[in-house]
């Protein structure tokens, strides 16, 4: 169900006609037994119940996968769902969710590969895309929180490559791009968190609309950028306004030794 469907029976690919796998997909996406009417009703909607009952009936008999559907198909009245040993990489998916999003430590970093791929994104059908963002926000949410947890054991680096996941999937969203920052700054990586700072910026510019001023508590106020050197130790902390970084114009403060704040594209007096 995640990335692309697919269905397997021990290591063999099975194949499935178009409405028999969107019938299974319905109900590898709900779990419980659905009623038929319902069922036809979400699959084909706008046509006569009579009609998609016909057409419900039809696509389950071209399910033919011996134990994939529980209990008894041939009886028109009772709810479909497919049989409890079917394991379903969904299912797997938010029981990481579920994982992630208590309260525990982390001391190194878990496998979120389940976490890295949106419900049969080609897919179009309504019943598949409300699904498909109340997932995909969850999603987010787990690889974020695992970001922050990494950032606080001291994993920098695998916190840094998990919220880039994030940042990836939802460029816009503030939440990801913060758990990146954060992690950068924690690695030592100053250039690049300022990097990803212009480039959210930028992008609120030009495509969602006014930029955020949420992600600039993030860094210094007016100390010293901590910079991490070859050797993996600190040197000794420079001035914010003294670091030349890509991205960052030059602008020169209205009196001399007026403090600086960080803003997209560049530095400016504070006013």
């Amino acid at each position: 169900m995640l990335g692309a469907f697919g269905l397997t029976s021990d290591g063999a690919t099975v194949p499935l006609g178009v409405d028999p796998r969107r019938v299974v997909a319905y109900l590898a996406l709900h779990r419980r037994p659905q009623p038929r009417a319902a069922l036809a009703a979400d699959l084909w909607p706008g046509v006569p119940a009579e009609a998609a009952a016909r057409l419900l009936a039809e696509a389950v008999a071209g399910v033919d996968v011996p134990g994939l559907l529980a209990g008894d198909i041939t009886d028109e009245q009772s709810p479909l769902a497919l049989a409890d040993e079917v394991e379903v990489d969904l299912s797997d998916a938010m029981l990481l969710v579920r994982a992630f999003s208590g309260g525990g430590r982390l001391t190194e970093r878990p496998s979120v590969e389940l976490l890295s791929e949106d419900i049969l994104p080609s897919w179009t059908a309504p019943w598949i895309a409300i699904e498909r963002e109340r997932f995909r926000q969850l999603r987010l949410a787990a690889l974020e929180e695992v970001s922050l947890k990494l950032t606080a054991t001291g994993l920098h680096a695998d916190a840094v490559e998990i919220a880039e996941l994030a940042v990836t999937a939802a460029p816009s969203r503030e939440s990801a791009r913060r758990a990146l920052i954060e992690a950068l700054l924690a690695k030592g990586d100053v250039v690049d968190a300022v990097a990803q700072y212009d480039a959210f910026q930028e992008l609120l510019r030009t495509s969602v609309g006014p930029e955020s001023g949420a992600l600039e508590g993030l860094f210094p106020s007016a100390g010293a950028w901590p910079i991490r050197t070859a050797a993996g130790g600190f040197r000794r902390p420079l001035q914010r306004s003294a670091v030349v970084l890509p991205g960052l114009r030059a602008a020169r403060p209205a009196t001399p030794g007026a403090p600086r704040r960080l803003v997209a594209g560049g530095t400016s007096p504070v006013r």
